[in-house]
This record gives C-alpha cells, sequence and structure tokens, in this order.
C-alpha cells in the first residue's frame, strides 16, 4: 500500500486556514521547480491548442490548457480505496477554471458506489474564487496539492500518481495570478495582488469582480472519458448575481452571526454559483470535446429548463409537499428500544464502584452508568479524569496522586518554551506569533455569558490562553485551531487546576484532534458516515438530500466540529459530553445524535423543500431549541437498530476513535505536514 498521507471526502469548510498576509511575495522565476517544467508546460499548451484545432465539436473561446489523468483522492484510509479521475484546466474567456471529474466503472474496492464517488466531483471551480495551492512532496509516497478557496474551505487533497505537479502550478501561472508565499515555499497564492484594491476586490466575493466578468455568456463543456456525464441545468447569470448580492447584503448587516456560520454560508454560495455557472459554461456531453448548439439540435436534445426568478422574493412552495413516510416508524422505535434517563451518578454510589486501594472494579458498569444517567456536578472533576483518560481505570489512590504530580511539572516544563521567547525572538517566530494572536482573539470571545469568564480580566480567560498556547507547543504539528478554546472551556470549568486541564484536554485532542487537521480527514470521514447512516436509518430523507445535492451533510459541520458545544445550554454541553465520553454501545453515538436531530424533523424539511441555504439557516436556528433527554433516547434506539450494519457505515479510526496505527494499511502523517 502507499505510504502517503490519509485524506478524506470532499471540500469543507477549514476555519483555522491561517490568514495570508501582506508579505513581499516572490515570482516563481526564482522557482527550480517552476524553472523545470516551463518547457513541459509549454508543450502541454501545444497538445492543448493542437487537441482544440482538431476537434470541430469545440465552441470558440473555451479551450483546455491542461490535462491529467489518474489524479486520485481518497475517500478513506485505505490506500486501495483511491478514486482516480481527470484534473483539467479550462480557459474561458479571461477566466481559469479546474475540474475533476472521477472515473466512470473504474473503482479499486467495492466499498464505493458510482454515487459515492460522485461526492467528490469538482466542477468548474473559478480561480478568482481560490485563494492558494499547497504543494506536498513526501519523503515516501506521491506529490499532492491541496487547493485552498478564498473563503478558508479546502477540497480534498488531489495526488499525481504519475507526476504532473510542476506543469499543473506553470499552466496555472500563464494564466492566473499565481506567486509563492515568502512565509512557506510550498504554498502558492492566487490573485494575491500587491495593490491593496485589487486584494480587496478579489476577496469580496463580488460577482467575479477580478477576471470572470468578461466570460462569453454560455458555452459547452468537456465530457471525461472514460465517464460520460451530463448536467441537466442552465443559469441566468444576471439574476444569480442579483440573488447572491442581496444574500450578502443581508449577512453584512448581522454582526451578531457566528463566524463559522458565515464561513459555511459563503461555502455554499461559492459551490453553488460553481455549480450553476458550470451548467452554463461547461454543459457536459459525451466525448472528450466541448459541443456545440448545432450538435445539440444534431442529437435532437432540447430542453426547456426553469430559470432562477429575478426577484430576490424566496419562491413559493407547493401548498402540500408529500412527506414520505418515515421507514423505521422513528416514535416507536425510541420508545421500545431507547431507554428513559435516570438520576447522575451521585458521590456514595460512585465509592461503591471503587475498591479500597481506588481501582475501579467494573470500568463497563460505571460507563453504562453515566451513559444514562451522567454525572453530578460536584464530582465531574473526579470523574471526567477516567472518561478523558488521563487517570486509568485500573489505577490506584497512589498512583494518580504520583502522576498528577509528575504531569504538574512536565506541564510546567511545556509552558516554559513559549514563555521564554524573548521578544526579539518572536520577530523571528512567525508561528508562534499566528497563533498566540489568533488564540488571544478567540478566549475573549469564548463561554463569555458563563460568570466563570465574565469578567474582562478573569483569570480564567488567562488560563485558557495559556493552555491552548502550551498545546500549541505540544502538539506543533497540529498546532492551534478555531474551534479548540469552545472544547477546552467546560473541561477547564470543572477541573480547575490548569495542569489537569492541560492534560485532561490532551487525552481528548487524541479523539478529536482530526477534526482540526489542515486537510480536514477527521471531519470528512465523519460527514461521509453521517451520511451512510441516514441512508441506512431513513433513504426517504437520504433520497431528499441527494435530490437537493446536500449529500456533502455541511450543515452538520458545526455539530460535528464542536461536539454540539453550540447547540445547548453549558451545562446540558457537560452532560451530553460525559455520556459521549463513555463509549457505550458506540463510539460514534454523536453520529446517532445528529441522525436523530434529522429525523425529528424530517416533515419540516420535506415538507418545507428546503434546499441547502435554507438547511443550513434552519440547522443553526435549532440552537437551544433541542430537548437533549429525547434525543439521547433517539440516538441509543438508532445505534441499536442500526447495529452492525451502523458500525460497517464508518472507515476504521473515523474520530473519535482512536488513530489506528497499522502502518502496513494506513497512511502516515509526513514531516511536509508542519504548519
Amino acid at each position: 500500500p502507499p505510504q502517503t498521507q490519509k485524506h478524506t471526502a470532499p471540500a469543507i469548510a477549514s476555519l483555522n486556514f491561517p490568514a495570508m498576509h501582506e508579505i513581499d511575495v516572490h515570482d516563481l522565476s526564482d522557482d527550480a521547480d517552476y524553472a523545470a517544467s516551463v518547457q513541459q508546460g509549454s508543450a502541454s499548451m501545444n497538445r492543448s491548442n493542437s487537441r482544440k484545432q482538431g476537434s470541430s465539436g469545440e465552441q470558440e473561446g473555451a479551450e483546455i490548457v491542461y490535462v491529467k489523468d489518474n489524479v486520485a483522492i481518497h475517500p478513506t484510509q485505505y490506500a486501495s480505496e483511491r478514486i482516480s479521475g481527470r484534473l483539467k484546466l479550462i480557459k474561458q474567456g479571461g477566466s481559469l477554471f479546474m475540474t475533476w471529474i472521477p472515473y466512470k466503472g473504474q473503482s479499486s474496492s467495492a466499498r464505493l458506489s458510482e454515487k459515492d464517488k460522485s461526492l467528490y466531483t469538482i466542477r468548474a471551480v473559478p480561480f478568482s474564487d481560490v485563494r492558494s495551492i499547497r504543494r506536498h512532496t513526501p519523503t515516501l509516497g506521491w506529490q499532492y496539492v491541496i487547493v485552498v478557496l478564498s473563503s478558508g474551505l479546502a477540497f480534498p487533497p488531489l495526488y499525481f500518481y504519475n507526476g504532473g505537479v510542476r506543469e499543473f502550478l506553470a499552466t496555472i501561472k500563464q494564466h492566473a495570478y499565481l506567486v509563492r508565499s515568502a512565509d512557506d515555499a510550498n504554498v502558492f497564492l492566487v490573485n494575491d495582488f500587491q495593490d491593496p484594491l485589487q486584494r480587496t476586490l478579489s476577496s469580496l466575493e463580488l460577482p467575479r469582480a477580478v477576471s470572470v466578468t468578461n466570460s462569453p455568456s454560455s458555452a459547452a463543456a468537456p465530457s471525461e472519458s472514460p465517464s460520460s456525464w451530463t448536467d441537466g441545468e442552465t443559469f441566468d447569470r444576471n439574476s444569480a448575481l442579483a440573488q447572491q448580492n442581496a444574500r450578502q447584503r443581508q449577512k453584512h448587516n448581522d454582526p451578531a452571526r457566528d463566524l463559522s456560520i458565515q464561513v459555511l454560508e459563503k461555502f455554499s454560495l461559492v459551490t453553488r454559483f460553481a455549480r450553476e455557472t458550470t451548467s452554463q459554461l461547461f454543459g457536459e456531453a459525451q466525448g472528450d470535446g466541448f459541443i456545440t448548439n448545432d450538435r445539440r439540435k444534431h442529437d435532437g436534445k432540447t430542453h426547456d429548463y426553469p430559470r432562477i426568478a429575478e426577484s430576490n422574493d424566496a419562491q413559493k412552495l407547493p401548498e402540500d409537499v408529500p412527506v414520505p413516510a418515515d421507514p423505521l416508524e422513528f416514535d416507536k422505535l425510541s420508545l421500545v428500544w431507547g431507554k428513559p434517563r435516570q438520576p447522575p451518578l451521585g458521590t456514595e454510589e460512585w465509592s461503591a464502584f471503587l475498591d479500597s486501594e481506588g481501582r475501579v472494579t467494573d470500568s463497563e458498569a460505571v460507563r453504562k452508568r453515566i451513559f444514562y444517567g451522567g454525572v453530578e456536578p460536584d464530582l465531574r472533576k473526579e470523574v471526567w479524569r477516567f472518561l478523558l483518560g488521563y487517570h486509568s481505570y485500573d489505577s490506584t489512590y497512589a498512583e494518580r496522586e504520583y502522576l498528577v504530580s509528575v504531569k504538574k511539572s512536565e506541564y510546567e516544563t511545556i509552558k516554559n518554551q513559549w514563555k521564554s521567547i524573548s521578544k526579539e525572538q518572536a520577530k523571528r517566530f512567525t508561528k508562534f506569533r499566528e497563533r498566540r494572536g489568533l488564540i488571544k482573539k478567540d478566549v475573549v470571545r469564548t463561554d463569555r455569558s458563563i460568570s466563570f469568564y465574565e469578567e474582562d480580566d478573569s483569570p480564567n480567560i488567562k488560563c485558557l490562553r495559556d493552555i491552548l498556547l502550551t498545546y500549541s507547543f505540544y502538539n506543533f504539528d497540529l498546532g492551534y485551531c478555531q474551534g479548540m478554546s469552545d472544547l477546552l472551556s467546560p473541561i477547564l470549568f470543572v477541573m480547575g487546576d490548569e495542569s489537569e486541564t492541560f492534560w485532561c484536554f490532551v487525552a481528548l485532542m487524541e479523539r478529536l484532534g482530526p477534526n482540526f487537521n489542515r486537510d480536514q480527514n477527521g471531519m470528512h470521514s465523519q460527514l461521509f458516515a453521517l451520511s451512510k447512516l441516514v441512508e441506512l436509518l431513513d433513504i426517504p430523507l437520504h433520497n431528499y438530500f441527494e435530490q437537493k445535492d446536500c449529500l456533502n451533510y455541511f450543515f452538520c459541520f458545526r455539530w460535528v466540529l464542536i461536539q454540539f458545544k453550540r447547540e445547548f445550554e453549558f451545562e446540558q454541553t457537560m452532560r451530553l459530553w460525559e455520556v459521549l465520553w463513555t463509549h457505550y454501545g458506540s463510539e460514534h453515538l454523536h453520529l446517532y445524535v445528529c441522525v436523530a436531530i434529522l429525523k425529528r424533523r424530517r416533515s419540516k424539511i420535506i415538507g418545507e423543500g428546503m434546499d441547502f441555504d435554507t438547511l443550513l439557516k434552519f440547522i443553526n436556528e435549532l440552537s437551544g431549541h433541542i430537548d437533549l433527554d429525547a434525543i439521547l433516547r433517539d440516538a441509543e434506539a438508532l445505534c441499536i437498530c442500526a447495529g452492525e450494519n451502523g458500525e460497517s457505515c464508518i472507515p476504521p479510526g473515523t474520530p473519535p476513535s482512536l488513530p489506528v496505527n497499522d502502518a502496513s494499511m494506513y497512511y502516515q502523517q509526513d514531516d511536509d505536514d508542519v504548519l
């Protein structure tokens, strides 16, 4: 199996991607890779031009400037389950577009259906929406690139199994503004104009403000061989742009919107605009070329597609939208299989689980008891240490006391690594300055409605900052990402002690750390598993999401990323987390919680004909309106009902499962991925 890094699933919000500063960027002319590939790039251009001139079916103005076969992505952790496809760069007017479409009927694994593969298709992304391209050249394995959009979203890594990364970058440079980052030699910035006005126009997501405005209004698209793909949409550019501008104005007028939700909503605009624009600019058809209107007429296929209304008013839904019946009869299922909640575990009952030396005599019974009832607040500090893995269940009082002493000294050693950095050192330590600045901004916005963090000069806010900075040095590869402060805050609230909080957080991040990887592999695998669970447990709802092009489940991104932290009150969040941490019944109960919430609202979702934008808004507004006890009962019932079939939907190593360490089967973390 290939020794390369694990990656999964389609493009998704990357809340932690570092901002590109106004730096003195360098031209690629100093890049040996670029210089070596100029000649190859020119040859590729000549081949593309020859193809264009030799194809009578191509429409004037559309030009394939780069083609690369056998470019693959990895939807699971198994190297054998890669999806191969064709990568193209297409020049249309003054704009450059990128497409990647998987081959049809060619799969290295029976686990991946054609429907699964289609989830990863990249359809005509304009480079005016691209922020940067990161090149990775691991010591072992194949080169790959990560394309990051201006919104901070990252597509899954594209592996070049037959080489071609240098030629890919060289071709982009010939048709778009591409420069090397001064901070990282492997990052190439797109549209990073030195003119502040041009930079601003490029980042505003104004409708094609930089380069696409001069594009012809319509064109035909390349098809993929050996695949054939068709798209039955057309797009009214002016009306769609009007809708996009109206939505953008509404967002900017609402200062209270959560940052992560803004990112996701921007993503829905980018992906939908790119998808709909693809239908107009790149209407895909049979053959490896562009088809003309004459050819369409010759084929005798004419369609009258609906156009997006020019009004900003929402389209009226039919008065009676049929809602398919729930195949599981969910209400009955929950009553039969979901057990009612119990009172929380108290001090006296907890003591009965301990022997004379402090060992937990029956860890499974303890986890089961907490699963059904939670823990009393005064007991959480002691019990959470076990649930999080800081203490082992078979440890004694003396062993735990000794561990606390040793870990406290170790924590201080790690903390001193950043505290000893002088101002002169900090000037030359970009990553430290960036992480420190991001942490400072985040901690002052974390749980300020809680009295524990309420005061501006609260020592608890300072403690949050210190722990997160120390963790960024403890796990320097991962560093700090937005959302980590949300996971740390309740732990500090319960533990009180800085060192113990740190080590409990370290234990938690052993399981949830992949949620914050640069490549988002942890999030991708969980959302992919969620889509398969919904397909298993509610096929009509799955079919509806497929119809609305919502199978990426990005609307559940916040739920999964920070474990429903924003969906419940602070006390309820702690109750939910301690239930999830028991791993009783399933390590992935949080995914069944997602399914349960969606099923409880399936009638409203389907009945109101929600599309991605509406669904995202609806899911966001559920915050504070979910019955925790009922949803836990529902989730347990779904988990029992799914059984082994449910577990088979979840790829091995999917968070919060501990990482799989079998080097012969799974990808390895490369040194190239250090931030």
